[in-house]
């Protein structure tokens, strides 16, 4: 079992940056591959970012790719996503989930999910 809390996110204008951060515990956070995954207004969650157990392979959304980065800190049972040159439509709630298996952008492959965090970007 792993216990998910996602941190980092608010308001920011257009063009600015953000740094989500998502703790674990409950379990060896490096077992699990991890993704981060979004959630606009009216709109069905969406793959964002994933990243594998030992940080050796990331996938991007092409709306993110260039912008966004994901990254991971084994030591301490964390995985981020700094967010650059935000726009209007990345303003979502962000949350984290973490798989067992290897890295995915399929949402249905990941076992344990964050609350989330809201990220608005004013235009």
């Amino acid at each position: 079992q792993v216990q998910l809390v996602e941190s980092g996110g608010g308001l920011v204008q257009a063009g600015g940056s953000l740094r989500l951060s998502c703790a674990a515990s409950g379990s060896t956070f490096s077992t699990y591959s991890m993704g981060w995954f979004r959630r606009p207004p009216g709109k069905e969650r969406e793959f964002v970012a994933s990243i594998s157990r030992f940080g050796g392979t990331t996938y991007y959304a092409d709306s993110v790719k260039g912008r966004f980065t994901i990254s991971r800190d084994n030591a301490k049972n964390t995985v981020y996503l700094q967010m650059n040159s935000l726009e209007a439509e990345d303003t979502a709630v962000y949350s984290c989930a973490a798989n067992s298996g290897s890295t995915t952008r399929d949402s249905r492959k990941y076992d344990y999910w964050g609350q989330g965090t809201q990220v608005t970007v004013s235009s």
